[in-house]
């Protein structure tokens, strides 16, 4: 078996090759056309786009384009920029053009690497996107590379949080639009949110190249996008939950340990963030709250409280997880250390550790919109990515998004010393060698940069050097507004510069004068961290360009990956080695520990994102069904056979609820006429009587009932629009269909959100949640679609309108869509009015039933008793043709 995955791996680097030899020729021929274009004025440049548009039209395709657009790309470059792309970066855009993942070096450039595949795939007019980590770098690259765009006559613009609307709309109306991954993914939630089509602003999804997509599509692919609205639920609840679980005895997770810890009234496991409360530890919740049962059905929610709060007690630290700053809780990015602002956990763990803090609780939410970013860049036709280290992560990301990575040679060979890792057995021994060595660089004039994987650790190692008089930045999550100046000092002389993870990503640290003979830039890792990218990165911040640098790991076996992973068995060689507290180690055997330490662990994440995806998958195809519908009735499109169907669905659901029993004799059928009585304001012209039915009793089937209930609904909905008329019709269908659908999109939200949260449970009965999940999930989009089919028909046949209403219908579209705008922007209200402005005030019958989602069946539910009678016209059925001749139904002539 190994020989046979050799034999693979052989394959592999045969095609990467060949792939790489391919990609350098075509890289040639590109250079090839240089000298045609150097001749053109500016305007013949700018001309050649309107040719590169017809030839498409014409029947190119943008494959055969590829070599004179890329030229011409190049030659923008040269005239706006004074930079010509190298071959390198030529090979780098042909990869993203091909949908694939270009892994370049630090200081490559990335940027202008994007400008060809970029303006190539915008010649089709969709619009096309490039993705970045943050608005600082979306802004400064559209407007860095604009002017290359410019030259060719294109736009490019670049979209921001909390932008106005109409600035939003012509950023992405331009030909290149550059923006976050998350103000991308709110877009698209918010377009599918809008009241009217003018309130859509992208174009569709045709191709986008994410930039640093390590980061985005690994790892904050757990992160869902959210667009919430105002909850219900009191704060004091939170406080009440986090008092008890700061009492409570926690144990760590011992997966030795039969049954529950004896002293434990709860366990918690680290590695997986879970934890399980013993009986114990839910009788004092019980004892404290005044409940007799937590885990009765009614109190499903405050099961959730005490999950959370525990959570938030035992998994979720202080300047790890989360600062507090201006007295809010706010995350901590934990690949870069950055504030993550705006972001909150959800599912009340966010309320829980406020709780635990003692801060003012900002209320819970209710999930409005939702998307992972996973799905988020699914829904593009094609996607490139760029970065400096995805080759670790290539499993991943041909599994979930069918991208390859494609290593970039770079430009100039690398002449950076990545020396071995030391190895301590202490904590404190590490950090007094980490001083000891930043001093020493620091005399002599090289500048260090020191990575951290934690903002307590990055203060602490900042108290140190405080101590030794070694001045120095922090670039942390709570110095993030200083970052760009920060990094674009850090390789001056004697600078010393403290990072958490990548604080400062897509930022080049340049060296000063004279440091290249100093050696360059020396980064110091304090810690390794879980993924070995992420250490990557962090060395390749040394060396870009063909600068010299030097780079060392410092790590103890005191460090929370070694000490999870890997810390009996280094704890054991150094025993071995008799190694001292205050000498390290450097053997190859430790290291490949830890990078085996760090493979489980980023097999174990993977494992985690490919679940979240599987759970997500089934949202996203509801998802996918209920968008698809809005976007239909925003374009205006024709609903009305789809309405008339629903009518007829809608009929034959109620008729099947009152006709349950197997005989006719035990059917409902005074509770029948009630219901159908409840659909209509104004009843039909000659209704169905309780009366007539029980005449026919002995002839009725469930089949005919349907069919004389149906004809009478789709009469009276035809003497609708012909009241009001075809167009306003149309208008108040799409109208309440936009309401309806709006409203029960997002209770099915939260009650898929309570499903997911309590569905794991269900593997202690052997079952699998995610079948359960899938199944359960799948029975509730069932009963939505029925709900919002029922409660549009009821709506539809209630609204008191009149033809010359159809001004009042326009306002309250205008005053939804005002609403819906309001949301957009602040992520944080409720978007479209609750109710429909024009549904009727009463029931038209006066019978006490209703046609609602969740109640078209309450009026006359008790089961009557029925006594036969014998009619006149009991030979004829009431829907055979009448014994006249006429060709109509009997019900209709002689036996109306």
């Amino acid at each position: 078996m190994a020989q046979d995955l050799g034999s693979l791996e052989k394959v592999l680097r045969l095609g990467e090759g060949r792939r790489l030899k391919r990609l350098q020729a075509q890289a040639e021929y590109v250079a090839s056309l240089e000298p045609d274009f150097e001749q053109l004025s500016d305007e013949e440049l700018a001309a050649k786009t309107d040719e590169f548009k017809q030839r498409y039209e014409n029947g190119e395709t943008l494959e055969e384009l590829l070599f004179e657009v890329y030229a011409a790309v190049r030659e923008a470059a040269k005239r706006a920029l004074g930079q010509r792309p190298f071959d390198v970066q030529v090979m780098g855009g042909i990869v993203l053009h091909e949908g694939d993942i270009a892994e370049m070096k630090t200081g490559e450039g990335k940027t202008l690497v994007a400008t060809q595949p970029l303006y190539l795939n915008a010649l089709a007019g969709n619009g096309v996107h490039l993705v970045t980590v943050n608005d600082y770098l979306a802004k400064r690259d559209a407007g860095w590379m604009g002017p290359v765009y410019e030259k060719l006559g294109m736009r490019a613009a670049a979209i921001e949080n909390m932008m106005p609307f109409a600035e939003r709309k012509e950023a992405y109306d331009a030909d290149i639009t550059y923006g976050t991954n998350s103000e991308f993914g709110f877009d698209y939630l918010r377009d599918n949110m809008a009241v009217a089509l003018d309130g859509v602003v992208q174009r569709g999804h045709s191709y986008a190249i994410v930039d640093e997509v390590d980061s985005i599509l690994i790892d904050e692919a757990r992160t869902p996008l959210i667009i919430s609205g105002e909850p219900e639920t009191a704060a004091k609840i939170y406080y009440d939950f986090a008092r008890v679980a700061k009492s409570l005895n926690a144990v760590p997770h011992d997966p030795h340990q039969k049954g529950e810890h004896p002293d434990a009234d709860y366990e918690y496991d680290e590695k997986h963030k879970t934890i399980a409360p013993t009986q114990s530890g839910v009788a004092k919740f019980e004892r404290a709250l005044g409940i007799e049962n937590l885990y009765d059905p009614r109190h499903s929610q405050l099961v959730n409280h005490m999950i959370q709060a525990l959570k938030a007690q035992s998994l979720y630290h202080r300047d790890d997880d989360y600062v507090i700053q201006d007295g809010e809780v706010k995350i901590v990015d934990e690949f870069t250390g950055r504030i993550m602002e705006g972001r909150r956990w959800s599912e009340g763990l966010h309320q829980a550790v406020e709780a635990k803090e003692g801060v003012a609780i900002q209320e819970e939410h209710v999930t409005l919109a939702t998307i992972t970013l996973q799905n988020y860049f699914r829904l593009y036709e094609k996607l490139g990515g760029m970065t400096g280290t995805a080759k670790t992560e290539e499993k991943e990301f041909v599994e979930i998004y069918g991208l390859h990575v494609v290593e970039i040679p770079t430009n100039v060979a690398v002449a950076r010393a990545d020396e071995n890792d030391f190895i301590f057995k202490t904590e404190e021994a590490k950090f007094n060698a980490v001083i000891d060595d930043i001093v020493e660089r620091h005399e002599k004039g090289q500048p260090v940069l020191v990575g951290t994987i934690a903002v307590e650790k990055s203060e602490y190692l900042a108290q140190l050097l405080q101590r030794r008089g070694i001045p120095h930045n922090v670039l942390n999550a709570k110095e993030h507004e200083r970052e760009s100046e920060i990094i674009k000092d850090a390789g001056q002389p004697h600078a010393v510069t403290i990072a958490t993870n990548m604080a400062g990503r897509g930022v080049d640290i340049k060296l000063g004068e004279g440091i290249v003979e100093l050696g360059g830039l020396y980064v110091l890792g304090t810690e390794r961290h879980e993924a070995r990218r992420i250490d990557n990165q962090l060395r390749g911040r040394s060396g870009r360009q063909g600068d010299p640098g030097e780079t060392r790991f410092y790590l103890s076996g005191q460090d929370d990956l070694v000490r999870l992973f890997a810390g009996d068995r280094i704890h054991n060689i150094m025993e071995r080695f008799k190694v001292p507290d205050d000498q390290p180690m450097e053997a190859g055997i430790l290291s490949r520990q830890i990078e085996n330490a760090q493979k489980k662990v980023e097999e174990q994440n993977f494992v985690a994102r490919k679940n979240v995806l599987k759970y997500d998958d089934v949202l996203n195809k509801q998802r996918t069904v209920i968008y698809e519908q809005r976007r239909r009735v925003l374009e205006g499109q024709d609903l009305s056979e789809e309405v008339r169907a629903w009518v007829d669905e809608v009929i034959a659901r109620i008729v099947a609820h009152f006709t349950e029993n197997e005989y006719a004799e035990e059917w409902d059928l005074e509770g029948l006429v009630k219901a159908m009585d409840a659909i209509y304001v104004q009843p039909p012209e000659e209704p169905i009587t309780v009366d007539e039915l029980r005449e026919d009793v002995g002839s009725l089937t469930r089949e005919t009932l349907i069919e004389d209930f149906t004809e009478e609904a789709q009469e009276r909905y035809a003497a609708k629009e012909e009241e009001l008329g075809s167009e306003l019709m149309r208008e108040l269908e799409r109208f309440i269909i936009l309401q309806v659908v709006d409203t029960r999109w997002r209770e099915h939200l939260e009650n898929m959100d309570y499903l997911r949260e309590g569905v794991h449970l269900r593997a202690m009965a052997q079952k699998d949640p995610l079948v359960e999940y899938t199944a359960e999930g799948h029975i509730m989009f069932e009963e939505l679609n029925a709900a919002i089919r029922e409660e549009v028909v009821g709506h539809l046949f209630h609204a008191q309108l009149e033809p010359q209403d159809a001004d009042e219908l326009q306002r309250l579209q205008e005053a939804q869509a005002a609403e819906a705008a309001g949301l957009a922007y602040e992520h944080e209200q409720a978007a479209g009015a609750q109710a429909i402005g024009m549904a009727a005030a009463g029931d038209g019958g006066g019978n006490g039933a209703s046609v609602t989602a969740g109640g078209v069946f309450a009026g006359g539910g008790a089961v009557s008793t029925m006594q036969r009678t014998v009619s006149a016209h009991d030979k004829v059925g009431r829907n055979d043709p009448c014994w006249c001749g006429s060709g109509k139904k009997f019900k209709k002539c002689h036996g109306a």
